[in-house]
């Protein structure tokens, strides 16, 4: 079992320039918003790269993007740690989840406005993960528990610099114990009203109207939603 993180010699040159960059959770965002979204269209195969993957093709979806940050922030002293957002249609969301100064924060990538990054300024896991709920609800979208986990516990896996394909951490994702979020059937379907209504108003848009207060930076692309 790797009980050490991969030195500075197990890196190429462009992941280490990468690596060096991003010394803050802040800095991890911006690089993963400037990247274009993995939407692994047909008839191209699903990926679940590493982080080398990720340097490689400069593309990433929500787990590519918070395994990234985790293999990143790692190199500067954050545990990587990932937050599994389990949804009731099986659209899961997966976050890079960190603490400062005992508050919690997030690094994310979506093609969602909602569920990008958060500022670190939540009291506990479980607050981080509620912040996701509102903007979670779209037509069939609803968060209804949360995990956090401490990549680690993978032992010799390797999900940091893998050649191929890490399917091993989504299947543990998905098995591991979640933490009921419990909430109000009518708030719910309040949300996904207003939600219908708008992308019915603006087709191809994407709803600006939560509480944004604790985002953390855009891409650039998100410019384009309304409020």
């Amino acid at each position: 079992m790797r009980k050490t993180i991969p030195g500075v010699i197990s890196f190429t040159p462009a992941e280490r320039r990468v690596v060096r960059r991003c010394a803050s959770p802040a800095r991890v965002q911006q690089f993963l918003n400037a990247l274009p979204y993995n939407t692994e269209p047909p008839p191209d195969p699903a990926t679940l790269r590493s982080f080398r993957g990720v340097i490689r093709h400069r593309t990433a979806n929500c787990i590519e993007a918070a395994l990234s940050a985790a293999v990143i922030l790692e190199q500067h002293g954050y545990p990587p740690l990932v937050m599994s957002l389990e949804s009731i249609d099986q659209l899961d969301h997966v976050i890079f989840a960190y603490q400062h100064r005992g508050r919690w924060g997030s690094v994310a990538r979506s093609r969602d406005l909602g569920l990008h990054g958060r500022r670190p300024v939540f009291l506990t896991p479980r607050h981080l993960a509620l912040s996701y709920f509102d903007p979670f609800v779209d037509f069939t979208g609803r968060i209804k528990a949360y995990a956090l986990v401490d990549l680690r516990v993978l032992g010799a896996y390797d999900w940091r610099l893998s050649e191929r394909n890490v399917w091993k951490v989504e299947k543990y994702l998905l098995n591991v114990p979640h933490r009921p979020i419990a909430s109000s059937d009518a708030r719910v379907r309040r949300l996904r009203a207003r939600y219908v209504a708008f992308r019915k108003a603006h087709p191809g848009q994407q709803p600006g109207y939560y509480d944004q207060g604790s985002w953390s930076a855009l891409p650039r692309s998100s410019s384009k939603s309304k409020a």
